[in-house]
């Protein structure tokens, strides 16, 4: 039975898209940025959380050189790597289970994410409007260890770790018998893995919401949650 108030959205019953060098399939699109362009069947997000996307980038494939502006743009490798080009922490690269956040604010950045290998890799790609217009441009990287949960973006000004922001994500590297405790309103991600809430089994690519309860691992999973701070 599945828990009471819990949705569930399945990125493979979505269409792909993509554009350059990858295919991915966007699971949140709200429509307040992106208004008749919300991709049909995606969610609206949570708190200034606005944009989800898993995407697959074709061997040597990269997104090409483009521009960000007011909009805080965070990048978790799910499998294989990325090469990191632009104006922020050019040179630098994420590894598996990697994540960097890259805030535009009103200086703005380019970047260019490039799939160095002759294999497909998978990344995910996740927006967040800034609360406050004008913030300097930034660059943060994170390398969620298994068995915790990682504060990758959000929380209070005081926190040096990541950005100061109402909206919060974490990353949960649960393993395979883990648990972690839920309380609405939350939005989360299975990335990589096998789990469920009370009765309710998911699996990666899983989008689910709005039931409080406990999540378990039934195999290793990397989990993304996103909140807003009360």
């Amino acid at each position: 039975m599945t828990p009471h108030n819990l949705e569930i959205l399945h990125r493979d019953g979505l269409t792909e898209g993509g554009f350059a060098g990858l295919k991915e399939h966007r699971l949140v699109t709200a429509e307040k940025v992106w208004g008749d362009q919300a991709n049909p069947g995606a969610w609206d997000g949570i708190g200034n959380f606005v944009y989800l996307a898993d995407a697959q980038f074709d061997p040597k494939g990269e997104t090409t050189m483009h521009p960000h502006k007011e909009i805080d743009v965070i990048s978790v490798m799910v499998e294989g790597r990325i090469d990191h080009q632009g104006t922020l922490e050019h040179g630098g690269s994420l590894d598996t289970n990697d994540a960097q956040v890259q805030r535009a604010g009103g200086e703005g950045f380019k970047h260019n994410e490039v799939n160095p290998d002759d294999t497909k890799n998978r990344m995910l790609q996740l927006w967040v409007m800034p609360e406050v217009k004008g913030e300097p441009a930034g660059y943060k990287k994170f390398s969620p260890p298994w068995g915790r949960t990682t504060r990758i973006y959000g929380g209070t000004p005081g926190d040096t770790q990541s950005f100061a922001a109402q909206t919060t994500i974490d990353i949960a590297m649960l393993t395979a018998g883990q648990e972690i405790a839920l309380s609405a309103p939350y939005m989360a991600y299975i990335a990589k893995g096998n789990g469920q809430l009370d009765s309710a089994r998911m699996t990666g690519g899983d989008l689910f919401k709005g039931a409080d309860g406990s999540f378990k691992a039934i195999t290793d999973v990397q989990l993304i949650l996103i909140r807003t701070l009360p």
